[in-house]
């Protein structure tokens, strides 16, 4: 450095070369390591009920641990078409065996399924709103999550088609797209590509159920967990498979944040991503958004939380 280039300002008390200087005093230096990313992959289905029951402990793990995770969500193919399908562990052969095996998992978990379409409005195939899914990921990959989030509540919650291409179009317009182009682009060969090289990735990942969680370090190696678990499962897993110290979980973004973004959440998921009794959530509610910026509403006897 050229001394002769250094100048003393009198009113900030900075000697140093003119333009340099930080003229407020202060400034906010991160001198902490990065934190340890994992990828992890989960292979899912938009009809998989068990992913559905999954939602409150999958989001409270990856809003806690974003820091340390990649998130890849991977469509696994559960339903091409009803003929020659038999799922023989849960008794399954047609749409009508679907519906009771879907109202035990939405009893057991406290996350509301209909189910009664099985008897009037089946779903013809997964691979239809799982294209869709492909799709939306192409065009914008921040909003893939929220599709399949949105079509999961019209079909569990609601009881809605999602097979359907109105009621496809209808979930796509609300998330700003152009529902209508989008799925007619879903049922081009390139949109069964897509769909196809996720199945590659589902079959290298030794998925054969779901849901299924993968979380693979940098050296690759990896931890597969099947099933809905509690959350400690895949704080455990995190903590299996990372290579450097423990998991550091972030704090936990406020209510206001999480509602503004998914529009609805159920009691079953701010229970568990805020870790409160099922009864204090209406009262941990009122108090998180005092405005009165949200309204509650009965579905299938579970409250359900909207931003107004």
């Amino acid at each position: 450095m050229n001394k002769n280039n250094l100048i003393c300002d009198m009113e900030t008390g900075v000697c140093g070369v003119p333009g340099e200087e930080n003229t407020t005093g202060f400034q906010m230096l991160d001198f902490s390591k990065p934190k340890e990313k994992v990828d992890l992959y989960y292979v899912t289905d938009p009809i998989c009920s068990h992913c559905w029951a999954l939602e409150p402990q999958f989001r409270a793990f990856t809003e806690r641990y974003a820091d340390h995770l990649n998130v890849h969500t991977v469509m696994g193919g559960l339903l091409e078409k009803w003929d020659g399908f038999a799922d023989r562990a849960n008794g399954i052969s047609g749409p009508q065996d679907v519906a009771s095996h879907w109202r035990e998992v939405g009893e057991h978990s406290r996350m509301p399924i209909d189910g009664t379409l099985w008897h009037t409005d089946p779903v013809t195939s997964s691979f239809i709103p799982s294209r869709v899914f492909k799709v939306v990921q192409k065009t914008d990959p921040s909003l893939a999550p929220v599709f399949l989030r949105r079509a999961r509540e019209e079909l569990f919650a609601f009881n809605r088609n999602i097979s359907d291409a109105g009621v496809l179009k209808e979930i796509v317009d609300g998330l700003g797209l152009d529902g209508d182009a989008i799925v007619k682009e879903s049922e081009t060969p390139e949109a069964q590509q897509l769909l196809e090289e996720d199945f590659r990735t589902t079959a290298s990942l030794g998925a054969r159920g779901f849901p299924t969680i993968v979380l693979v370090n940098k050296e690759q190696q990896g931890v597969k967990i099947v099933g809905a678990r509690p959350l400690e499962a895949y704080e455990e897993a995190l903590k299996q498979v990372l290579t450097k110290g423990e998991p550091v979980a972030a704090d936990t973004p406020k209510l206001r944040d999480v509602l503004g973004k998914e529009k609805r959440l159920f009691s079953k998921e701010i229970e568990v991503l805020y870790g409160i009794p099922q009864e204090e959530v209406e009262t941990f509610v009122a108090r998180e958004l005092q405005d009165g910026s949200f309204e509650t509403e009965d579905v299938l006897g579970e409250t359900s939380f909207l931003q107004k």
